[in-house]
């Protein structure tokens, strides 16, 4: 509905509400200093100010064609990275204009992930493919491929920097051991698309979003996911999904108009954010820990 709906996460009261006129809002970021959130649309990338309540953007990265799906940061907020669906990944230093680098991937960009050793981003993109960008060697460093065309959608990697995975349109999370290179047995989570994969920031969980309105939470156990529940709430597709810095909550976000706040020691709902007109495609949380 091209607005951004800040809301106090206990009392689900939304208390500033930003107009991003241009198209709709695909993935939300905040940077690690918490000052800022960046919003990618179509095609750009706004920045705006978390603490005040100036509604128009400091600074927009432009540069991308299409629909931006990624947006992310260095862990010192040094530079943003962006995927799209234009094909490219952009890398924007952002203490200088313009764009500092550019990967061509040849695809829709449907995910981007930076590793936890901050010098490789990796994708996955419509093609079914995931790349490994090695951004000292400014190059595709390797490739995985490990589902034929079925487009891959979501990827994600432990913070520990131990597993990769990659999630696609037909409900299968894909799992590599980083550390051997070696790919683990596929894991069928859904019958329906993942929207989205992501791994708690113990690296003990991964929760999986999809169109059957659902999200699964998963632990990895000798190298063997195993279910740990599942959670019920929304009523059409459920697109994304943040966890809490003590990985005890989930927030997520669903074409249903809402956003929920989960307490996955119960698997309940704890507080659902009414309030957008729209489907609720992205969502972004600014934990105190």
């Amino acid at each position: 509905d091209h607005t951004v709906r800040f809301w106090e996460a206990t009392s689900g009261v939304c208390y500033r509400t930003l107009q991003y006129t241009d198209s709709q809002v695909n993935k939300l970021q905040i940077t690690p200093d918490k000052q800022f959130i960046a919003a990618g649309g179509n095609p750009h990338v706004k920045l705006f100010e978390i603490n005040s309540n100036h509604p128009s953007p400091v600074t927009s990265f432009d540069g991308h064609t299409a629909n931006v799906t990624a947006v992310g940061f260095h862990k010192d907020g040094k530079w943003m990275y962006s995927g799209s669906e234009d094909g490219t990944i952009k890398v924007w230093d952002l203490r200088a204009p313009g764009c500092q680098r550019e990967f061509k991937v040849r695809s829709l960009v449907n995910s981007v992930v930076l590793h936890p050793n901050q010098v490789e981003l990796i994708s996955c993109d419509q093609a079914g493919l995931v790349q490994v960008w090695d951004l000292a060697q400014n190059d595709c460093s390797r490739t995985m491929k490990p589902e034929g065309d079925i487009p891959l959608r979501s990827v994600t990697v432990s913070p520990d920097g131990s597993h990769l995975v990659a999630s696609n349109n037909k409900g299968v999370c894909h799992t590599w051991d980083l550390e051997s290179g070696d790919a683990l047995p596929s894991l069928v989570a859904h019958k329906n698309y993942i929207l989205k994969c992501l791994f708690s920031p113990s690296s003990k969980l991964l929760a999986t979003t999809s169109a059957d309105h659902t999200v699964k939470l998963w632990k990895l156990e000798d190298n063997e996911w195993t279910p740990q529940c599942t959670l019920a709430g929304h009523q059409r597709w459920v697109w994304d999904a943040v966890f809490s810095a003590d990985s005890a909550y989930l927030i997520t976000s669903s074409s249903d108009h809402t956003a929920r706040l989960w307490d996955l020691s119960q698997g309940d709902t704890v507080k659902i954010y009414n309030g957008h007109q729209k489907a609720v495609v992205c969502v972004a949380l600014s934990d105190a820990a």
